[in-house]
């Protein structure tokens, strides 16, 4: 039967998923990245996990492939991780290259939001559809594009950066990539901090979700940064559907955890911000399947 491994690796941890012939993850296991190792270490590591879950397959099944994502950019055709900002010592990295010499199966790499997407396709929220647009909001916001089955990669792979999208060139806060008034600013784990604290100077400390629920406790400062951010999201999202006629949006990462707060006022906002006959259209849906969502993702690709 065909087992396959998931994995997501990322910046301070990565997480590896023994994936069943059904799809099913069913076993789990976590491990630091310790990037500042460099990439050697990690692929010892996952090599060392990948051979305990063969010694535990049923009788004469095997495991035929691994999926791993990581952040970008990336080379997915050779397999490269590129330049990722939280890997330093992982640029130009031949990540399939490196895990397959260790492990002796076939590797895919892919990007660490199109690997969530394809799970949500597949296994999520975006099951029975062949065109969706996934993003996720952290510390940054980024989107992966599938149209028609197909991930939109764009020249160099760049497809998807919403979150450097402009929406107020004018008035918009300086964001770290140095334009004004990018979607990040307004919705980022960072930036619901900045802005809470600036309503409540007192405040300290208080993270994008704890915001998210003060949001939901009737604290009139925070209802007014989500509201914010989830108008910001509901105008990104209408600009996508004018421009790619995709009606299904999946919002995925951290600050997803605060829900209709965040996703009430982007329903309102995104048909308010695009034609009658695509803003009723529009659907804004939470990620389903959490933190499994690039490994079932890398999965699917295992497969392939």
């Amino acid at each position: 039967m065909n087992w396959v491994v998931g994995i997501d690796l990322g910046g301070t941890k990565t997480a590896i998923g023994l994936i069943n012939p059904q799809d099913q993850i069913v076993e789990r296991v976590r491990l630091p990245t310790l990037a500042e190792e460099g990439p050697a270490s990690i692929v010892a590591r996952i090599g060392d996990v990948v051979d305990g879950f063969r010694t535990r397959l049923p009788a004469g099944e095997a495991l035929t492939g691994l999926g791993i994502c990581a952040p970008g950019p990336i080379d997915p055709i050779n397999g490269i991780i590129v330049n990722p900002t939280n890997l330093p010592k992982f640029y130009n990295t031949p990540m399939s290259q490196l895990l397959g010499d260790r492990l002796g199966i076939a590797i895919r790499l892919e990007h660490d939001a199109k690997a969530a997407a394809l799970g949500e396709m597949h296994f999520g929220a975006g099951r029975g559809v062949s065109s969706l647009v996934y993003i996720v909001i952290g510390t940054g916001v980024g989107a992966a594009i599938i149209l028609d089955g197909q991930i939109i990669r764009g020249v160099r792979n760049f497809a998807g950066e919403i979150g450097h999208a402009t929406l107020d060139p004018y008035n918009g806060e300086r964001c770290a990539c140095g334009s004004l008034g990018c979607v990040e600013t307004y919705m980022s784990g960072p930036w619901l901090e900045r802005r809470y604290h600036r309503l409540r100077p007192e405040s300290s400390g208080v993270t994008g979700e704890q915001i998210a629920h003060l949001a939901t406790e009737g604290d009139p400062a925070a209802a007014q940064v989500m509201n914010g951010a989830g108008e910001a999201l509901g105008i990104a999202i209408a600009t996508l559907a004018m421009v790619l006629d995709i009606e299904l949006y999946i919002i995925g990462g951290s600050v997803v955890k605060a829900g209709d707060v965040l996703l009430n006022p982007a329903r309102q906002a995104a048909p308010a911000h695009s034609f009658i006959t695509v803003g009723p259209r529009i659907r804004i849906e939470p990620a389903a399947l959490g933190d499994d969502g690039p490994i079932l993702g890398g999965g699917w690709l295992a497969r392939r």
